[in-house]
């Protein structure tokens, strides 16, 4: 269901400051999957080092033996809520990763699965942007998806549309569904597009709606696990 409300920002991708972000439907996959933890994130970031310097607690789960081999100990404390094991790693005075040496990262072959998994371009993707991180918002209004078909533009329109629903109608899922962060709302965004290209969905309720993405939730976990 295209939200007439929605638009997307389709600005020419020959703009010289653009950056191509790829075939959007190609794109959605992949990070569906990656978020599913059945890959890694394939983000062309170039010399961009704008989520390493914008002040971003780093999850390391017990898992990454080599990540942890090679990050001091003294950089990591238990992750608050998550199961003993799991630990995050913070940032220096200046919000830069501390594995961020020369304006590269000093163990990015054993980089955390948070780090591989990352990618800016869920926001623009979801159609919102970074909470206050300005180096990254500023990159992400240079990502241009392409669309080679019509489904490219009709799955773009389901994930921006389902990221407004999400936000507007927070209140009606269970508590602490919807998440209030914009990373989280942004990835559950994609992984329940689906509902709005489902063309029964504009005649539902939002109720309804409700129900049916709560139904792709959990799908989605299911799936993953």
């Amino acid at each position: 269901m295209a939200d007439k409300t929605t638009k997307l920002d389709l600005a020419d991708v020959t703009d010289p400051t653009a950056l191509p972000a790829g075939s959007f439907s190609s794109w959605v996959q992949h990070t569906r999957s990656a978020v599913a933890d059945k890959g890694t994130a394939d983000v062309p970031c170039g010399t961009c080092i704008a989520c390493c310097t914008s002040s971003y607690f780093i999850h390391v789960g017990p898992d990454e033996a080599e990540t942890l081999r090679r990050i001091p100990k003294a950089l990591l404390f238990p992750a608050p809520g998550l199961p003993k094991g799991n630990v995050l790693m913070g940032y220096d005075e200046h919000g830069r990763c501390p594995m961020l040496k020369n304006g590269l990262c000093s163990i990015y072959e054993h980089r955390p699965k948070t780090c591989r998994n990352y990618d800016c371009r869920i926001f623009p993707a979801a159609g919102i942007e970074s909470d206050g991180r300005d180096l990254i918002n500023r990159q992400i209004r240079r990502w241009k998806f392409s669309y080679a078909t019509p489904v490219d533009r009709t799955e773009h329109v389901a994930v921006q549309t389902a990221a407004k629903f999400l936000r507007e109608h927070a209140d009606q899922f269970p508590k602490g569904a919807v998440p209030t962060g914009a990373t989280q709302l942004a990835i559950l965004a994609i992984r329940v597009f689906e509902v709005f290209l489902d063309p029964n969905t504009a005649a539902r309720t939002d109720f309804e709606i409700v129900e049916a993405i709560v139904a792709k939730m959990n799908e989605f976990e299911n799936a993953g696990a």
